[in-house]
């Protein structure tokens, strides 16, 4: 097949879709339009702002399509008078009824945030650092009816490292996703059928979506767990707990085998390393927070605005 016989249609919102737009941009293949959200309010002002997906569209000069839903007779009748052979969705946001899947020639691709048939649904990536997972990854998947039940295509594997964030993990898995679609995407072009596989019975996990509410710190839980639901809801929604009875968001720390008999959330010690709170299991120390109002600093600046802990060292 050669480029201009692949006509391409892309569906993407949040910064994550940015990377495969890109991929689909620069493949050789015909983009006739980009699907995204409708603009938002956003920021202190609730100005209506663009998705990020909207505006890379915007600055390559490509058309782009904003439906509320796609479950109307006239939004499918504007996505036909595309023809696109092929839809390309990440992270769009929106469900795709079976007469959409249907539409384009090749069927419709899915990039997603992890290693199906685990973490099918919405939050794969902090869901993945919250359970303790060793790797995730990528996969290109060819779309039906059910929530990211498709046959895999194509597949990207990254370990999770003990630093990893929400944030670093949604970066790196961003760039894989785009690199498994540009794959996928030349191969295409070369005229290769690639191989679809179902995905296993076994082993199927839901990536709820996050709640605020998942944020507050339950000392009473072990250090470890405490450890990885900060560091997966590092850039959002932000761990919360207190630290001597003022509630704070925890935007760093670290789980340190330590056996103590204190109360769960009490202050076990404090110094330049960071402010030690017991745990059910072992003991977090804090390494970076934030006061209401205020912005992230370190321990030890916050050490120096609360001498009264000073003492504990």
């Amino acid at each position: 097949m050669n480029s201009a016989g692949l006509r391409l249609v892309f569906a993407g919102t949040p910064e994550f879709a940015v990377p495969c737009l890109e991929a689909c941009r620069t493949s050789g293949a015909e983009m006739v339009a980009v699907y995204t959200q409708p603009d938002r309010p956003a920021g202190r002002g609730r100005k209506l702002t663009p998705s990020p997906v909207k505006q890379a569209a915007l600055t390559a000069g490509i058309a782009v399509e904003q439906p509320e839903s796609l479950k109307s007779i006239e939004a499918q009748q504007v996505l036909a008078a595309y023809r696109p052979d092929l839809l390309v969705v990440v992270a769009y946001g929106l469900i795709l009824p079976r007469k959409v899947l249907a539409i384009p020639r090749l069927g419709c691709w899915n990039v997603h945030a992890s290693l199906l048939p685990r973490w099918r649904g919405a939050a794969p990536i902090q869901r993945a650092i919250l359970a303790g997972d060793s790797e995730s990854g990528v996969d290109l998947m060819q779309m039906e009816a059910g929530l990211d039940t498709g046959p895999v295509l194509l597949q990207r594997r990254t370990p999770i490292a003990r630093e990893d964030t929400g944030g670093s993990l949604h970066d790196r898995l961003a760039m894989l996703g785009a690199e498994v679609l540009a794959e996928g995407l030349r191969r295409t072009l070369t005229g290769e059928v690639l191989t679809a596989m179902p995905q296993p019975e076994d082993g199927v996990t839901y990536a709820h979506k996050l709640d605020k509410a998942e944020a507050k710190l339950d000392f009473s839980r072990s250090a470890s767990e405490l450890e990885r639901q900060v560091r997966a809801f590092d850039p959002w929604p932000v761990a919360e707990g207190e630290i001597a009875g003022e509630p704070l968001r925890i935007w760093a720390a670290h789980a340190m085998a330590v056996d103590h008999s204190a109360l769960p959330g009490s202050v076990l010690a404090v110094g330049r390393d960071g402010i030690d709170l017991a745990c059910g299991q072992g003991a977090l120390r804090v390494t970076a927070l934030q006061r209401a109002g205020g912005k992230r600093i370190g321990a030890v600046d916050y050490l120096n605005s609360r001498p009264e802990l000073r003492q504990l060292r």
